[in-house]
């Protein structure tokens, strides 16, 4: 048996280790491609849509609270590079530190989740959510409905998947804290922080799109 894991940790159905480890990884890289295929649908009709009706996406762009916009950014980024800082310290042994490089990473996915609610708030005060207070009028104003659909749409699943994120992550810390791994043993921290790389590249992806094409208009 490979003693880069406890006999206890591997499963019946695998032979060692090693092999429990790749199927692991390989079932995330799975699934973030099934992700990828998702998010590519939401970002493709965005592109054609734009193409379409580019004066009323920047207009629509021009609605969002860019400020807000780049500090959720500038979050998401922050949390990523932590996320990577905690798996290098538990590969190196250091639970504890990696356990609070990790909390860190689930408070600032929480104050992603904040702000953006905080922005979905002022939104819905200014009547700009299509299907339950969308009160925008006149030339335009139909289109500028189909970007913010398209704008609800995306950041709603992505913040979906942040909170799943931060759930992940705050159950690693304290697993992480009790000593259930270290550098003998970290699979599920790995595959949390791929997850965690997964959100914050649809975000880059996001963060242009939406809040920088009025700029570009």
């Amino acid at each position: 048996m490979n003693a880069s894991v406890p006999d206890a940790a591997v499963q019946q159905q695998f032979d060692d280790a090693p092999q429990q480890k790749d199927a692991a990884v390989l079932g995330m890289w799975a699934f973030i491609a099934t992700e990828v295929l998702f998010f590519g649908v939401l970002f493709a009709a965005y592109v054609v849509c734009r193409f379409r009706f580019p004066l009323a996406f920047v207009a629509g762009s021009a609605r969002l609270d860019f400020p807000m916009g780049t500090a959720e950014t500038a979050i998401l980024l922050t949390s990523g590079c932590l996320s990577a800082i905690a798996l290098r310290q538990i590969q190196l042994d250091k639970a504890r530190q990696s356990a609070v490089l990790l909390l860190v990473t689930a408070l600032l996915g929480i104050a992603f989740l904040v702000l953006h609610g905080m922005e979905y708030h002022d939104e819905f005060k200014e009547g700009l959510i299509p299907g339950i207070r969308y009160l925008e009028n006149g030339p335009g104003a139909h289109e500028m409905e189909l970007f913010f659909s398209l704008y609800y749409v995306t950041t709603g699943f992505h913040s979906l998947h942040v909170l799943i994120g931060v759930v992940l992550l705050l159950i690693m810390a304290a697993r992480t804290w009790r000593g259930t791994f270290g550098a003998h043993y970290h699979t599920p921290i790995e595959i949390t922080g791929l997850y965690w790389s997964l959100v914050d590249i649809v975000w880059i992806f996001a963060y242009p799109a939406f809040y920088l094409v009025g700029g570009a208009g």
